[in-house]
C-alpha cells in the first residue's frame, strides 16, 4: 500500500501546471470530436437535418449580430409612396432592402445561407464519400437560390434570378475551395492524431507528438501502448508514466482495451 500510495505521488508531481485554456480547449474538440462520430452513425436524414439546423443557428446569430452594427436602414432606401418604379429599378431597391435589413432580417438571411449549404454538403459528402470543390459548388449554388428567394432579390423572374444567383455563389465558392486547398491544405497524417493530440495536450507533453508521428504511434494504437512502446520512440520516463497513467484512466480506451 505504502509503494502504491508513492507512485501515485510520484505522477501527480510530475504533473507539469496544466493551462486552463489548453485543458479547455482540448476538452471541447474531444466533445465535438465525439458528437461528429455519433452524426456519421445516424442516417443520411438525421444527420442532414441536425447538421443544417445547427449551422443555421450559427449563421442566425451572426446575421443578427451584423444587423444591429449596420442598423435597419431599410426604410432609407424605401421607395416613395406614389412612386412607379420600372422593374430593373424595383429590382435594386429590392436588392438593397435585403442586404440592408436590420437583425431578424440579416438573421433569416444568414440562416439560410449557412444552414442549407451546410445541409448540401453533409448531403454531397455522405453519397460521394468525399468532400471536393464540386460538391463545394453544389451546396453554394443551393444556397445562393435560396438566399435569393426568401430574401425577396430579384425581379419579376424569381427563378431566373435564383438561378443566377446559384451560379454566382457556386463560382465564388469554388474559387475560394481551390484557392483553400492550394495553400492550406493539412498535412493527411494529422487525422490519424486527433485523440493523441488532445491527450498531450491536456497533459501538457504537446513536445512529444513529433515521437508518437516519427514510431506510427496513432490514435488506433493508444489503447495498446506500454511502457516499451513508449521508451522506443525516446519518450523520457516521467511523461511515459503520465500517459500511461492517463490511458488507464480513461474508460473509453479501457474498453478498447480489453477487447
Amino acid at each position: 500500500m505504502e509503494r502504491e500510495g508513492k507512485g501515485v505521488m510520484t505522477v501527480s508531481k510530475l504533473a507539469p501546471q496544466q493551462n486552463p485554456i489548453e485543458q479547455l480547449q482540448a476538452r471541447f474538440k474531444e466533445v465535438e470530436a465525439g458528437f461528429k462520430a455519433w452524426l456519421s452513425r445516424q442516417p443520411l436524414a438525421v444527420e442532414a437535418a441536425v447538421v443544417t439546423a445547427t449551422s443555421g443557428l450559427q449563421g442566425a446569430a451572426i446575421g443578427a449580430f451584423m444587423g444591429t452594427l449596420t442598423g435597419d436602414v431599410s426604410s432609407s432606401v424605401a421607395p416613395p409612396p406614389q412612386a412607379n418604379l420600372n422593374p430593373e429599378a424595383m429590382a435594386s431597391l429590392k436588392q438593397a432592402q435585403a442586404l440592408a435589413g436590420g437583425p431578424l432580417v440579416q438573421a433569416r438571411n444568414f440562416a439560410v445561407m449557412t444552414g442549407v449549404n451546410a445541409g448540401i454538403s453533409c448531403v454531397m459528402k455522405r453519397l460521394r464519400g468525399k468532400e471536393d470543390v464540386q460538391s463545394s459548388m453544389a451546396a453554394a449554388f443551393g444556397s445562393g437560390a435560396m438566399f435569393s428567394l426568401v430574401s425577396g432579390m430579384g425581379g419579376p423572374n424569381q427563378a431566373v434570378n435564383a438561378v443566377s444567383s446559384g451560379l454566382f455563389f457556386a463560382l465564388v465558392q469554388g474559387g475560394l475551395f481551390k484557392f483553400g486547398q492550394k495553400f492550406s491544405q493539412p498535412p493527411e497524417e494529422d487525422m490519424h492524431y486527433v485523440r493523441t493530440r488532445n491527450m498531450l495536450t491536456r497533459l501538457g507533453l504537446q513536445t512529444y507528438e513529433k515521437n508518437f508521428k516519427k514510431g506510427l504511434l496513432t490514435d488506433n494504437t493508444l489503447p495498446l501502448l506500454n511502457d516499451s512502446a513508449l521508451s522506443d520512440v525516446k519518450i523520457p520516463p516521467g511523461p511515459r508514466l503520465l500517459i500511461l497513467d492517463h490511458i488507464q484512466r480513461d474508460p473509453e480506451l479501457k474498453r478498447t482495451r480489453k477487447r
